[in-house]
């Protein structure tokens, strides 16, 4: 029997794509500053979704007593190779304490000394039991004015015409409904992409992995194929975790000072440097090099500091608690064994993202990016996600008080039934030749052996690349004969097909960067060295099918703005 779906249609002052970090408390600042109505459209239920999901303990962009904005923007451009906005950067940092204290408001536990002051980590962080973060957040949306939530909706498509943007399609994942969502402004807060390459655990355990794995690049893929411009998908991510649980390496480097040794006992983080591509590089190195494994020197510590970690990865990846009780042995009598991650495209750690100005608008009028989703400001982590998020909804609300964006509802009707009718098509199409999951493991190996995944230790060359491209447009061939029984499975193809338009404009600005400038995150074999004629943003943007390269020169403007 054929399956039609219900349709329905939403009309809004602002749609938001994702109920994150980001896009819960854009929604909590518009409708703060606004009678604007807001409907969130989530994927999961935003109680528990996106990265603050199982927790976090610390607040990793915070400016402590002592330092300044400018400090912050000072240490991610060096981490970056200079190659970051630092107009979003500054104006993410000047938000950071804003953001805290008022999640501290909202129920947040910030820690504090005897004196009452929040306890720093570092120079940059302060510690928080953060286990019910998300929550927290979630309930604060959702008991704004003028919000609703929308949960287990798949955001598929942008409503774009003329280089504006009108609302978006999309469909519920557990009802056979879809949805046309008309907006005069849509904020994309989805998160980065994970799942393009072979990740470090296997079967079952494929999905213990550093970024979330339903973060599937689904806003970076919308606004691809809807000619947003893009900048520095070159510039992945790796993280250094603790082997097996994929836990956070960060709480043991700098709750406790933990140095980076090999199996030689030799400290080889200085050796390399300490930024954070450099602690990745230096270990897959003294791997190469028969060094290995490589640690966290933990068996230092005081065993007062045992119960500290313990604690603290309670909050956010209590699988590494879990091995060291089943082990029977505390930090204090082991070293922690570590690890690259696969990589990822994520906006929040490198400036990978939307192409935006100072204010978070894409290129593309009405559309703005926040969260991990946005680039050029790297390191952003928690705190930057929710200044963004504020930052964007303050814009959107002044540009609809000043009738900038204006809705007309009957515009895009037949674009959007186009839509509907291919989700239909999907779930009444005979299976093909291969599995959805098949598809994905094809794309990841390939990703993995061709695009510098782990087995091949991050690096790659020209021809490699070439062949990687060759080999994804191939799969999305495949992937678009790809069937579904039901909605839950018309979720996984469009996961996949979101992925795979990810890989391309990866591989695309992989291909042009022609320099290394992030040892592991970008390293070229055919282009060993950092090249000056390459301080530059290697930005893109799809035309006609074909991803087209865009190089631009520094942003040394405080507020950017698009020239188009």
């Amino acid at each position: 029997m054929e399956q039609k779906l219900e349709r329905k249609k939403i009309d809004t002052d602002v749609l938001i794509i994702g109920g994150g970090t980001a896009g819960c408390y854009a929604a909590l600042n518009i409708s703060r500053n606004s009678n604007l109505s807001v409907l969130i459209a989530e994927k999961a239920n935003i109680k528990r979704s996106g990265c603050l999901a199982a927790g976090v303990n610390a607040i990793n962009a915070y400016i402590v007593e002592g330092r300044t904005p400018q400090d912050y923007v000072d240490y991610a451009t060096k981490d970056a190779g200079g190659i970051v906005r630092e107009d979003l950067l500054l104006s993410a940092a000047e938000h950071f304490n804003e953001t805290a204290e008022d999640m501290e408001r909202l129920g947040l536990v910030i820690l504090k000394d005897e004196n009452g002051k929040y306890v720093a980590r570092g120079n940059r962080n302060i510690k928080i039991n953060g286990e019910n973060f998300k929550p927290i957040l979630a309930k604060a949306a959702e008991e704004a004015e003028n919000v609703t939530v929308l949960n287990h909706i798949n955001i598929t498509d942008l409503l774009v015409l003329n280089n504006r943007v009108y609302g978006a399609v999309g469909f519920s994942v557990k009802e056979q409904i879809a949805y046309e969502i008309h907006a005069k402004a849509v904020l994309v807060a989805t998160g980065g992409a994970a799942g393009l390459y072979k990740p470090n655990n296997p079967g079952f355990s494929r999905h213990k992995m550093w970024y979330p794995p339903f973060n599937t690049g689904a806003g970076y893929a919308m606004g691809i194929l809807a000619g947003a411009e893009m900048t520095s998908f070159e510039m992945r991510f790796i993280a250094l975790r603790c082997k097996d649980t994929i836990a956070p390496t960060g709480t043991i480097a700098q709750g406790v000072g933990a140095k980076q040794v090999n199996a030689r006992g030799f400290v080889y983080e200085d050796k390399y440097g300490l930024t954070t591509s450099e602690r990745v590089y230096g270990t897959v190195r003294e791997n190469q090099l028969g060094n290995g494994p490589c640690y966290l020197k933990t068996s230092v510590i005081r065993k007062e500091q045992d119960e500290e970690l313990l604690k603290a990865y309670l909050n956010m990846a209590p699988s590494q608690t879990l091995k060291w009780i089943e082990s029977g042995k505390n930090p204090s009598e082991q070293d922690v064994e570590i690890q690259g991650t696969e990589p990822y495209i994520v906006g929040g750690h490198t400036a990978s993202g939307y192409w935006v100005n100072t204010n978070r608008e894409t290129t593309i009028h009405g559309l703005y990016a926040a969260g991990d989703v946005a680039g050029g400001c790297p390191q952003k982590y928690v705190t930057g996600a929710l200044a963004e998020g504020e930052i964007a909804a303050l814009d959107i609300v002044k540009k609809i008080s000043e009738n900038v964006f204006i809705d007309d509802a009957g515009i895009l009707q037949e674009k959007a039934s186009d839509i509907m009718d291919s989700y239909e098509t999907v779930l009444n199409a005979k299976a093909g030749l291969y599995s959805v999951e098949e598809l994905e493991e094809a794309m990841q190996k390939v990703m993995d052996e061709y695009a510098g995944g782990i087995s091949a230790n991050y690096q790659f060359n020209e021809k490699q690349l070439a062949l990687a491209e060759e080999k994804i447009e191939g799969l999305q061939k495949l992937a678009e004969e790809a069937s579904a029984g039901d909605m839950h499975e018309l979720l996984f193809v469009y996961e996949l097909r979101e992925r795979l338009v990810v890989c391309k404009s990866l591989i695309a600005h992989l291909l042009a960067r022609k320099e290394t400038r992030w040892h592991s995150f970008n390293e070229n074999l055919d282009y060993p060295d950092e090249d000056v004629a390459f301080e530059k943003y290697v930005n893109s943007r799809m035309e006609d099918g074909k991803i087209k390269i865009i190089l631009r020169d520094l942003v040394k403007e405080a507020d950017y703005e698009h020239q188009n």
